[in-house]
């Protein structure tokens, strides 16, 4: 049974805002190596974030973490004018870090507006942080929610397979789901280049007390051919109001297989983006296709050859059986309707 407090080192300790610098949790090694990589100033939370030390929800909170070091920088400066500068260009750095998750653009923005109110203030880097506290504590409500949500679609004895690193959207799916006593077996791919899955997502899953087994990324359509997935879920990016999950590169595919052989994909994320009407709204990462050709810091392919590093792909939404969000569970066909925000007057 999973204990309702105790959470997977990747959900507790994966970012820490301390007095004068943020520690991130390096996920590149983790975890073989249990080791923080610090940041002092939103430069280096910038790079951290590039360089991999984080991903999936975690540069979440090392943006905003690494934008309360910005305030905090700004409240040694003299004028308004100086400060909201100053403020300014690390929002701008950071959202530039990972384009293609919304999550750092709306907890950056949410912050740089709220700073910009209190500019003038002298605890302006107290303020702010309790701001991105405050932003923290509402994600883990949010992703509790989602979790509790889909894991109504978890049935007792389902075996799941997931992809990538799903943060807490499938950690609080499986954890809800554990605790309503369904008995619940999870296959994780292994996740090319960087093994998310076959490091982060399965050392939590067995964290948690639940059975985890790692397949490597060609192994799934077998996988579900043999009769061993009931279902397929996987954390989303970002899911736009025309329903098309945007993902790691790889869900695409396992979506595909899954609807070949009728097997419900439920993606997860907190909220669609109301920003996204369709993917032609959303930016798609490039990585540098060297990342592609090597593996945990090795080159696992010829020098004669060169590598290609998308590092997102797009799902339609006629291959997604249900998106679970912080607000219910819904068809991709009603997500438009559910979450387009109004027009303005």
């Amino acid at each position: 049974m999973v204990d309702p407090v105790t959470l997977p080192t990747l959900i507790a300790k994966s970012v820490l805002l301390e007095d004068r610098m943020v520690r991130i949790l390096d996920r590149r090694i983790f975890p073989f190596e249990t080791k923080y990589v610090d940041c002092h100033d939103f430069e280096d939370v910038a790079v951290a974030i590039e360089q991999m030390v984080t991903q999936s929800g975690g540069p979440f909170f090392a943006a905003s973490a690494g934008f309360v070091l910005a305030a905090r920088r700004a409240e040694t400066l003299r004028t308004v004018e100086e400060r909201e500068n100053l403020l300014s260009l690390a929002a701008q750095r950071l959202v530039r870090t990972r384009a293609t998750n919304n999550n750092i653009r709306d907890a950056i923005g949410h912050l740089l507006t709220e700073a910009r109110a209190i500019a003038r203030e002298e605890k302006l880097g107290e303020r702010v942080e309790a701001m991105a506290r405050q932003a923290w504590a509402r994600r883990h409500e949010d992703s509790r929610k989602v979790g509790e949500n889909a894991a109504k679609l978890i049935e007792d004895g389902d075996t799941i397979l997931t992809h990538c690193w799903g943060e807490s959207g499938i950690i609080d799916a499986l954890a809800s789901a554990a605790r309503a006593g369904k008995r619940i077996k999870v296959i994780c791919t292994e996740t090319r280049p960087y093994l998310q899955g076959s490091r982060l997502t399965a050392h939590s899953v067995a964290e948690m007390g639940l059975e985890a087994m790692v397949i490597t990324d060609n192994m799934a359509a077998h996988a579900m051919d043999r009769g061993m997935v009931n279902k397929l879920m996987t954390a989303a990016d970002r899911v736009t109001l025309s329903g098309h999950v945007i993902n790691k590169v790889g869900t695409l595919q396992l979506a595909i297989a899954a609807n070949n052989f009728n097997i419900p994909f439920v993606a997860m994320v907190r909220f669609p983006d109301a920003k996204a009407s369709t993917p032609d709204d959303v930016p798609m990462e490039e990585r540098d296709g060297e990342e592609a050709l090597h593996c945990l810091g090795m080159r696992t392919a010829t020098p004669l050859a060169t590598g290609w590093y998308p590092a997102f792909d797009v799902t339609p939404p006629w291959l997604v059986s249900a998106i679970a969000t912080a607000a219910g569970v819904f068809a991709p066909t009603m997500i438009r309707d559910r979450f387009a925000r109004p027009a303005a007057a």
